[in-house]
């Protein structure tokens, strides 16, 4: 048995529901790899136990990994799960904005970095000049009028904003994937060295780790109990109902009704829409090849 450790990018929650899956059903036992999954969250970047060694694989957004590669650090994809963007722009509908071309003169609340790649594309797609102001980690701020749009993930703070009152009637909604701008979100990853040292336990880990997501697709409300025990233990300020609407949106994601490409190996194209995109907006240093950025299968 190999000991391994996984750092998910953000606090538990469903968002991460296979791995856990994956851990509390065996999968990553039957595969040979003692797995211990650490809590996420903004002072715990996947990026920064990695290049500490305290995990060997984590997950991330694919547009964040192939930025810290650009950087330097040499992260390979060993698996893609969410192959398309939940990446929002949401106003209300008394705003008066129904199309791209509206937002020109408005304020707008963005996630920084790679976060905000999508939507600054979008603005420069319809030529809008738009005020850009940082976004925090609720929506108080475009609730009391600070803004006219917020940037928000739809498995995540789309459902927030449901649960303050609001009606899907009341607000118009931007999908970036509908611009044009799809890009894939969440995959696993870990060092080039991790996998040179022991390409075995990178694909162990891999497969444990895929066998997660099919099994909590299977059986959504197991799945639900067990992320649910690690949010509790985590003492998070969420519940069921909005895990709920975040497994079923992560669901839609990562198995889509065509089924065309179920979780597994990055493709080229999904890798090469990031990319473009990222040097559109001048943000990578060095190029980064697909060939050295991911794990093709064995």
């Amino acid at each position: 048995m190999k000991e391994a450790t996984l750092i998910p990018q953000w606090e538990p929650q469903a968002q991460f529901a296979g791995y856990y899956v994956a851990q509390a059903k065996g999968f990553y036992v039957r595969h040979g790899v003692d797995m211990t999954i650490l809590r996420g969250g903004p002072s715990n970047p996947p990026s920064k136990l990695l290049t500490s060694g305290k995990a060997q694989f984590g997950t991330m957004f694919l547009a964040t990994a192939i930025l810290e590669r650009s950087k330097g650090l040499k992260l390979m994809n060993i698996a893609q799960f969410m192959r398309g963007s939940t990446v929002l722009l949401v106003v209300q509908k008394e705003s008066g904005i129904t199309r791209p071309e509206d937002f020109d003169g408005k304020k707008v609340s963005l996630w920084d970095k790679e976060f905000s790649l999508q939507p600054e594309e979008f603005f420069k797609k319809y030529n809008v000049e738009v005020t850009l102001l940082p976004q925090g980690f609720t929506p108080d701020l475009f609730l009391r009028g600070g803004v006219d749009a917020m940037s928000a993930m739809y498995y995540n703070e789309y459902h927030t904003l449901l649960n303050t009152g609001l009606d899907p009637e009341d607000l118009t909604v931007f999908a970036m994937a509908d611009y044009g701008l799809n890009f894939a979100e969440d995959g696993l990853y870990c060092l080039e060295s991790t996998y040179r040292d022991d390409p075995e336990l990178c694909h162990a880990v891999a497969e444990a780790s895929i066998e997660g997501w099919v099994y909590a697709h299977e059986h959504p409300e197991e799945t639900l109990d067990i992320v649910m025990e690690r949010v509790n233990a985590a003492m998070l300020p969420t519940n069921r109902a909005h895990q709920k609407w975040m497994l079923e949106r992560m669901f839609e994601n990562i198995f889509p009704d065509d089924n065309q490409v179920p979780p597994g190996p990055l493709q080229s194209v999904e890798f090469d829409t990031v990319v473009q995109s990222l040097n559109r907006a001048g943000m990578l240093p060095r190029p980064v090849s697909f060939e050295e950025f991911h794990v093709p299968n064995r």
